[in-house]
């Protein structure tokens, strides 16, 4: 990062685009910016764009090129996904999801369950994982949709989604997975995974804001819950946003290009931070498995404090808590409640996600800092 700027450790909640997605995209903001939908040369420049652009998607997730429908981001496509499925199958009226999910999930879910849907919500241990038998015994021969997250956003955790699948698919349920931040940390695959369905958001992975897509398996029946024209197969009407799909499918490429060394560098530093923050404040605890998560992400919980507290005193960190402010209250995350962490010990989380950016000199010079902030609020 520049000079005099915080510390970014934030990734999980956004990434800096790539140099390489902004050079891709740019030609398609200036002479080739032709509707995909047009006859003429401008359309078809677009038109195969978007359809490259599909194909470096389909390989990110292992998946055909036709599987793949874009969308203006993860929370559309996750809508997409429970809603559409839900009044696809409409003689279905139950959804299984879980307790730690996203909003972009949640609210779909709790949307279907004001409107007359029954909606199940799985829960986790005190690693933060769903457990299979739970969801086994939640599923039923009435449930349209098991919609289970592929890695918490707070915690990293990786869940259990092939095996949760198997089990859906012996009672005749879809099962739809938000893998948005999974994209480009671990290794994908909707064959090996068993899903009907995958969300994944660009600006997760150095692509642009605004841009998402979703593996919809062949077949699987889907309505869409915006009335237009027969863009993406009539799944999801309106244009094409050419230039950010062109960028989310070369972030895609890189990912997969990138995604062994990135990987062990990611879990290098992040074990380092953790090894420097264990030194330095007696009694910090981990939230979440220690190893079936991402590699990126590290989320800690001080002792004694609140984690804005933390935060607040080490301004040369961009970290975030988890936790919701209203009215002058703070609120633990539900995630970490979720896990049966105490109230008072959960605001003391902080979600520390590191990314490609992130140096060896940033990690020491983070953790010094942090440590420096709990020490002079609990003095």
């Amino acid at each position: 990062m520049a000079t005099g700027q915080p510390i970014y450790l934030d990734y999980n909640a956004t990434t800096p685009v790539l140099p390489e997605v902004v050079d891709a995209m740019l030609p398609y903001l200036r002479e080739h910016f032709g509707n995909p939908s047009s006859d003429h040369v401008y359309g078809q420049r677009a038109r195969e764009a978007v359809a490259r652009a599909r194909g470096q998607v389909a390989a990110l997730l292992g998946c055909d090129a036709d599987e793949v429908v874009f969308t203006s981001g993860g929370t559309e496509a996750n809508n997409l996904a429970i809603r559409g499925v839900a009044e696809a199958r409409g003689e279905r009226r139950h959804i299984v999801t879980s307790v730690i999910e996203h909003p972009a999930t949640a609210g779909p879910c709790d949307w279907l369950e004001h409107n007359g849907w029954t909606v199940t919500r799985i829960s986790v241990d005190a690693d933060g994982r769903m457990r299979v038998a739970d969801a086994r015994a939640a599923i039923s021969d009435g449930t349209a949709l098991v919609s289970v997250m592929h890695s918490n956003n707070e915690t990293g955790v990786l869940q259990p989604v092939d095996e949760i699948a198997a089990e859906a698919r012996t009672r005749g349920a879809l099962v739809h997975t938000d893998a948005a931040q999974s994209a480009g940390k671990v290794h994908l695959d909707v064959r090996a995974l068993g899903v009907d369905l995958l969300s994944i958001a660009g600006h997760k992975l150095y692509a642009p804001k605004g841009v998402g897509a979703l593996f919809v398996k062949r077949g699987t029946p889907l309505a869409p819950f915006m009335r237009g024209a027969g863009h993406e197969r009539g799944i999801r009407p309106g244009t094409e946003n050419v230039a950010s799909i062109v960028g989310l499918g070369v972030a895609c490429e890189a990912a997969v290009r990138d995604l062994e060394s990135t990987t062990a560098e990611l879990n290098r530093r992040r074990d380092a931070l953790w090894d420097q923050l264990q030194a330095g404040v007696p009694g910090i605890e981990l939230n979440g498995h220690r190893t079936l998560r991402l590699p990126n992400t590290l989320n800690v919980r001080f002792p004694r404090v609140t984690g804005s507290a933390v935060l607040a005193a080490a301004p040369d960190v961009a970290a975030a808590t988890g936790s919701a402010c209203h009215a002058g209250t703070t609120q633990a995350s539900a995630v970490i409640l979720a896990m049966g962490v105490d109230p008072e010990s959960a605001l003391g989380s902080v979600r520390l996600t590191l990314g490609r950016r992130t140096t060896d000199d940033e990690i020491g010079r983070a953790a010094a800092a942090l440590i420096r902030a709990w020490r002079a609020v609990t003095s």
